[in-house]
């Protein structure tokens, strides 16, 4: 046993003072564009008769996953919209792809920096463990400091939560490209872009998108948690069932969210699997 306690609490308060003194602007710039662009995608997603977009769902899900998926997202989405949820869906809908575009814009590129340097891979390591491992309703507190409440620290919760897998999948993905692919490609002149968007990412898509199927399904595990806060949508369904024990109302609450992360899963899991036909063609 140490002879004293270790002041970690005080150190993390410490370093959010001083990123909320010195970034508070930047924090407020990052809010109003998250919010903004997740509005956005909600009123764009609501101007849509209910009936139409279910049409266009159910057609996407026929293109890229068949017709079975196809069928489910369409009687999935008729249940949701005749229970009086397709609002409260496409408000978390809009956030959830809000938050997967930051994932993805941040986590690929990672993944493929900690692939070609073993340094970066290291560090990040530690980083990814912490991200995956702590409990996720820790990342409330820092969230709604920096953010204040409502959709945006929900999104940055999500966001956070959601990173890991992606940036870990990206990195196994290009690491995992075969020697002698990359040996042909360098041996043609190709330079690293070019050996990376030819060779390696082609080869890697299909591991890339199974990180992208984790992350948005991590994503959705997050929507009651971050409805604690202020983000609405189906997760506020479910907040409101358990806190006045209205078990009806929590079930078919989690039903619509059964339903997205199922609509969701089937179509990136076919893409994925798309990506990878022609390797084994």
């Amino acid at each position: 046993m140490l002879p004293f306690e270790l002041p970690i609490a005080g150190w993390v308060e410490g370093v959010v003072d001083f990123l909320l003194s010195h970034f508070q602007p930047a924090f407020r710039a990052g809010s109003t564009f998250v919010f903004t662009i997740v509005d956005f995608l909600t009123s764009v997603l609501l101007a849509v008769p209910p009936l139409l977009m279910i049409l266009i769902w159910t057609l996407i899900s026929w293109k890229l996953a068949g017709i079975g998926v196809a069928a489910f997202t369409l009687a999935g989405l008729l249940v949701v919209d005749n229970v009086g949820l397709w609002t409260p869906t496409l408000e978390t809908f809009a956030l959830i792809l809000s938050a997967e575009v930051i994932v993805i814009s941040l986590g690929i590129p990672l993944g493929i920096v900690a692939a070609q340097n073993d340094a970066v891979d290291r560090v990040l390591r530690p980083f990814l463990d912490f991200m995956q491992t702590m409990p996720a309703f820790v990342y409330l507190i820092p969230a709604v400091m920096f953010f204040g409440l409502g959709l945006v620290p929900g999104v940055m919760a999500t966001v956070v939560f959601a990173l890991p897998p992606l940036v870990r999948l990206t990195n196994l993905a290009i690491r995992q490209v075969p020697n002698d692919l990359v040996e042909a490609g360098e041996s043609f002149g190709s330079t690293p872009l070019q050996l990376l968007m030819k060779v390696q990412l082609p080869v890697a898509k299909p591991t890339i998108m199974a990180g992208i199927n984790q992350s948005i399904m991590l994503a959705l595990s997050m929507v009651v948690i971050a409805a604690m806060i202020g983000a609405g949508g189906i997760g506020a369904e479910v907040l409101r069932g358990i806190q006045r024990l209205e078990i009806g109302r929590g079930f078919v609450a989690g039903l619509a969210v059964v339903i997205l992360a199922i609509i969701l899963d089937r179509v990136t899991q076919s893409l994925g699997q798309q990506a990878q036909a022609p390797k084994g063609g």
